[in-house]
């Protein structure tokens, strides 16, 4: 029998492995504290906050949580990141390491910034 696939954030949460919903709920509080006026939402099977444009998403595995802001925000916490897998476009976090809620929230403030500034930036 087909698995139901989430069809809201909350749904996607509670379907994610075990091990992982404790991180999981922690990306999503720190992400909704840093993004208040975004709009979660689905697309393409992920979580994703939007406001209107992309702010970031993150998505959950069997071992780790992938965390994905913009890439400028990876770029520019290159340092911080040294210790962490990190792709072109996200950031692994393992379940079984320490969550890195400061780092995290740091980065999605930044996201959020930046998407600010260049709708500012635009505007004229």
């Amino acid at each position: 029998m087909p698995v139901k696939r989430p069809t809201t954030v909350a749904e996607y949460v509670r379907a994610a492995p075990r091990d992982g919903q404790p991180h999981l709920r922690r990306l999503r509080s720190i992400l909704k504290s840093a993004a208040p006026k975004a709009k979660e939402t689905l697309k393409w099977g992920t979580p994703f906050f939007v406001e209107p444009r992309f702010v970031f998403a993150y998505s959950a595995h069997k071992a780790h949580l992938s965390f994905a802001p913009n890439p400028k925000a990876l770029a520019v916490f290159r340092r911080e990141l040294e210790n962490c897998k990190t792709t072109k476009n996200m950031v692994q976090l393992p379940y079984d390491q320490p969550f890195p809620d400061e780092l995290v929230r740091t980065i999605a403030k930044y996201c959020v910034a930046e998407l600010s500034r260049r709708e500012s930036d635009s505007f004229w």
